[in-house]
C-alpha cells in the first residue's frame, strides 16, 4: 500500500508563477514560526489554551498576517481572495492554531464596511494587537438558526441603550472581552427590520456567563444573560434596523470560512499520518482496500469543495459579493469533515474511545491518538453553527435551484 503525500492546490490550479512563490513564502514561513508544542497540539487536535493563541497571533501580526481578508489600509495585508485562500490551506496544513475569528474574520470586515471612522479607530487595532477578544450574540433560545426570531431588546434611553435577553451557544464567551449583539429595537416594522448590530462589553456587571459542555466534552460555548446593559449609541454599527443587512454580510463570510476546506485537507493529513504508522505495525485497517476507498472518495469530495470555491472567490475578484452558492460550501464543508473524523475515529480504534481527561495520558497512547474522540464529536457542531444544514437547504432550493 501506498500513500501518497498531501497535494497542495497547485497540484490541481493552474497557478502562476508568483501564487505558486507566495505559497513557498507562506509555508516556510509557517514551518519556521510555529512553536512546536503549539503545532503538536494542533495536529493532534488538542484544545489551545488563549495565552498560546495570543503567542501565536502576535508572531502573525508581526509579519501583517493575522487578519488575511483586510484591507491593507486597516492593518491587513491587502490579499486578493486567491492568496487568501492559499493562504487558509497552508495555514492549517501547518497546523497553526487560528483564535480570535469572530473578531478577525467576522467583525473585522463588518466594521471596514459599515463602522464610522470612529469605530474603525476604536475596535479594529485592538483586535490585531490581540488585546480585545470577540464574541458573537446572536442564536437565542426559540431562534438558532432564524435569528429573525430573536427577542433580546435594546430601548434607546437618551445616548444609550438598555439592552435585556439571553444569548445561546455563545462560543468563547467566558474569554471575551466584547460582543457582537443583535437586538431588536423596533417592533413596528416586519421582523427582519427592525433588528440592531450593537457592540457590547462582556465585562458589564448586568452580564452574566454560564457555561455550556458540549458532546466534546469541553467548555467552549455559553449561555449570556443580558439584564439592562447600558451601551452608548456610539455602539451601534450601520444605521438602526439594518443589521439584518449586515449580518447577511457577515454570514456570508462566515459561511465560506464555513466550507473548511483548511481543517478537511488537515484531517485528511491526520488520517495519512496516522495510516502510515499503522501500515508500518501491520494493522488490517490500513491494508483494507475497501477503506482507502473510502479515503479516496472524500478527497475527491474535497477537490470538489475547492473548485466550487474557486468559483465563489472568482466571483468576488469581480466585485459580486458572496451569494447562495456559499450554501452549498457551507452544508458540504460540514458533511465532509464529519465524514472524515469518522474515518479517523476508525484508523484509531480502540485507542480513539480514550478520555483525554483520564490518566490514560501516561498510558503511552500517542498524542495524535489521545484527541481523535474530540475531533470526531466537536465536529458534530459544524453542520449547525453558522446557519444549520437544514437552513442552507431551503436557500439552495429557494435562490438557486428556482433560478
Amino acid at each position: 500500500m501506498t500513500i501518497r503525500q498531501e497535494s497542495s492546490q497547485s497540484d490541481v490550479l493552474d497557478e502562476s508563477p508568483e501564487l505558486i512563490a507566495f505559497r513557498q513564502d507562506v509555508r516556510e514561513f509557517l514551518r519556521r514560526q510555529i512553536p512546536t508544542d503549539i503545532r503538536e497540539r494542533v495536529r493532534a487536535g488538542a484544545p489551545i489554551a488563549k495565552s498560546d493563541h495570543i503567542q501565536w497571533q502576535k508572531v502573525l501580526a508581526k509579519r501583517g498576517w493575522l487578519a488575511p481578508n483586510w484591507d491593507k489600509k486597516y492593518g491587513g495585508p491587502g490579499w486578493d481572495s486567491t492568496r487568501r485562500f492559499v493562504f487558509d490551506e497552508e495555514y492549517h496544513l501547518a497546523c497553526a492554531p487560528r483564535a480570535n475569528l469572530i473578531g478577525l474574520d467576522l467583525l473585522g470586515p463588518v466594521i471596514i464596511a459599515y463602522g464610522t471612522e470612529d469605530q474603525k479607530q476604536r475596535f479594529l487595532p485592538p483586535i490585531l494587537s490581540s488585546d480585545e477578544w470577540w464574541c458573537q450574540g446572536f442564536s437565542e433560545p426559540g431562534a438558532g438558526s432564524d435569528l429573525a426570531a430573536l427577542s433580546t431588546r435594546a430601548e434607546r434611553d437618551g445616548d444609550h441603550y438598555v439592552i435585556s435577553g439571553t444569548k445561546l451557544w455563545t462560543s468563547y464567551a467566558h474569554e471575551a472581552d466584547w460582543m457582537i449583539c443583535l437586538c431588536r429595537t423596533s417592533r413596528e416594522e416586519k421582523k427582519q427590520a427592525g433588528i440592531s448590530f450593537i457592540l457590547v462589553p462582556v465585562s458589564d456587571p448586568n452580564i452574566t456567563v454560564s457555561p455550556i459542555r458540549t458532546l466534546a466534552g469541553v467548555h467552549t460555548v455559553n449561555e449570556v444573560q443580558l439584564d439592562d446593559v447600558r451601551v452608548p449609541v456610539s455602539y451601534l454599527v450601520g444605521a438602526e434596523g439594518q443589521a439584518w443587512e449586515i449580518t447577511r454580510f457577515l454570514l456570508g463570510h462566515e459561511r465560506l470560512v464555513g466550507a473548511g476546506l483548511g481543517p478537511s485537507a488537515k484531517l485528511v493529513q491526520s488520517i495519512r499520518d496516522l495510516l502510515r504508522r499503522k501500515l508500518r505495525e501491520g494493522d488490517e485497517l490500513a491494508q483494507d482496500p475497501s477503506f482507502r476507498e473510502r479515503l479516496a472518495f472524500l478527497e475527491l469530495d474535497l477537490l470538489v469543495l475547492k473548485m466550487t470555491a474557486n468559483r465563489v472567490l472568482a466571483d468576488e475578484q469581480v466585485g459580486r459579493a458572496p451569494g447562495p452558492e456559499v450554501s452549498i460550501l457551507k452544508v458540504k464543508g460540514a458533511t465532509l469533515q464529519q465524514d472524515l473524523t469518522e474515518l479517523l475515529m476508525e484508523v484509531g480504534g480502540r485507542n480513539a474511545l480514550v478520555d483525554p481527561s483520564s490518566a490514560a495520558v501516561d498510558s503511552g497512547i500517542a498524542l495524535e491518538e489521545l484527541y481523535l474522540s474530540y475531533q470526531y464529536f466537536d465536529r458534530r457542531k459544524v453542520s449547525i453553527y453558522g446557519g444549520a444544514s437544514e437552513v442552507q437547504r431551503n436557500i439552495i432550493a429557494r435562490d438557486l435551484l428556482r433560478a
